[in-house]
């Protein structure tokens, strides 16, 4: 048996896929927390490429570098020469680009020979990230993107530097083949729904079979209520802080005890906890900040005891929404004041128009913002209920959950509970 992450099997030169093949191995994949396998997925099948790196590796690369290290720089630059957008979507690779970094990467290859005392970190870099474009590159395909970013000018002389993606949209075609070479495939998951967006984005076979596990918990451990009354969208922010303030601190003042409050941002969080604090001064939280430390992230958990109460703050599909376990009086409720949707951006809305039109009219909002927000929804939730014996209460602060496609993709054993207020 060998337990390792994604990247053993699934990753494009992963090792474990590699001795499979090469031994004719008859092997099965458990794939745990599996909906994080299309992030995941597409990552491994992504590249980047910044020039701010490459600017200045002429000037401390060995002579015998110099020429191709500037040959880079000027095909690069003739990339984005006549863009004036910060992102753009460009229609095909910049092959002229790619056949220099190939260049490049050969003739640092057979530095590397001749030379085994190793290069500069800089310039290693940039190595391993241009062998990586490339062999990217060579996959490219109606799956990926590529774009590129202009980059704020890092000197006075106004030059324009780009950074380069490779952005994969849909691991299918990569995933299928490695799931196809194993003898079986279990994909494990409290959120691997709806059916079609897994298979669809992950590649499974037509044949798969699915199973769903009813869950060990009564309805009745969990209270889940709708607050209907709130907007949370982003022109709506400022009016929902004080409906959300005031129905935190009620259900905090009818039961004490330990509670998550998730939000979209930290900029949503810092003004409701500025709002709680200044209004019912006397409801102990503790927040979640940017760039939270391992130390930092290991005290904010040790708060949440048998016998502490209060409030932890924290951001939605962050470090403290999946994968920690809190039962008992250590968490008895949580309020996510979000759908989870992730940010409308150039980027994403990209992503929306390709996954329409590769599934159709209508699934390209849905798997590009509502499933995956859904589904960070479910999992923050489900921090709530750990054992037979728990019982708790989750809000869901939005009037966006009320309606029937956003609850039909929540967990069919919650027992709903419509809230009004003012």
């Amino acid at each position: 048996m060998v337990v390792g992450d994604y990247n053993y099997y699934f990753d494009l030169g992963a090792l474990l896929h590699g001795l499979t093949l090469s031994n004719e191995w008859r092997v099965g994949v458990l794939v745990d927390e599996a909906h994080n396998l299309l992030e995941r997925g597409r990552g491994m099948y992504s590249a980047e490429l910044d020039q701010n790196i490459f600017k200045g590796l002429r000037r401390k690369a060995p002579a015998q570098l110099k020429n191709a290290l500037s040959r880079i720089q000027r095909s690069w630059n003739e990339v984005h020469r006549d863009q004036l957008q910060a992102y753009q979507v460009l229609p095909e690779l910049p092959f002229k680009l790619l056949g220099v970094l190939q260049q490049a990467v050969s003739a640092i290859t057979d530095y590397l020979g001749e030379n085994p005392g190793g290069l500069d970190p800089d310039l290693q870099r940039a190595y391993f990230d241009a062998m990586h474009f490339c062999r990217v590159a060579e996959l490219f395909g109606e799956h990926s993107l590529f774009d590129c970013s202009l980059l704020p000018s890092p000197s006075r002389s106004g030059n324009v530097l780009s950074r380069l993606t490779l952005r994969n949209v849909v691991p299918a075609p990569f995933l299928a083949p490695r799931l196809a070479l194993a003898r079986s495939c279990v994909l494990f998951s409290a959120t691997l729904g709806p059916r079609r967006f897994y298979a669809d984005t992950l590649g499974l076979p037509p044949a798969s079979v699915w199973l769903d596990v009813e869950s060990p918990f009564r309805s009745e451990q969990l209270r889940v209520h709708l607050a209907s009354h709130v907007s949370t969208r982003y022109q709506d922010r400022a009016a929902s802080l004080a409906p959300i303030v005031e129905l935190i601190a009620r259900q905090y003042r009818e039961r004490p005890g330990n509670y998550l409050a998730f939000f979209s941002s930290f900029e949503y969080l810092q003004q409701v906890t500025a709002l709680l604090g200044s209004r019912h001064p006397d409801i102990p939280f503790w927040a979640q900040t940017r760039g939270m430390q391992e130390d930092a992230r290991d005290a904010f958990l040790a708060r949440f005891t048998n016998s502490s109460q209060g409030i932890g703050f924290a951001v939605l599909g962050g470090a403290f929404a999946e994968g920690i376990d809190l039962p008992g009086r250590r968490l008895i409720g949580a309020f996510i004041a979000t759908l989870g949707l992730p940010q409308v951006n150039p980027v994403n809305e990209q992503f929306k128009s390709r996954l329409e039109a590769l599934f159709g009219r209508g699934h390209g909002y849905d798997y590009t913002y509502l499933y995956p927000g859904l589904q960070k929804v479910v999992q923050a939730a489900g921090r709530v209920i750990r054992t037979r014996d728990d019982d708790g209460i989750v809000h869901l602060i939005d009037d966006r959950f009320g309606r029937p496609q956003v609850r039909r993709l929540l967990p069919g054993w919650w027992d709903l509970d419509a809230e009004t207020g003012t």
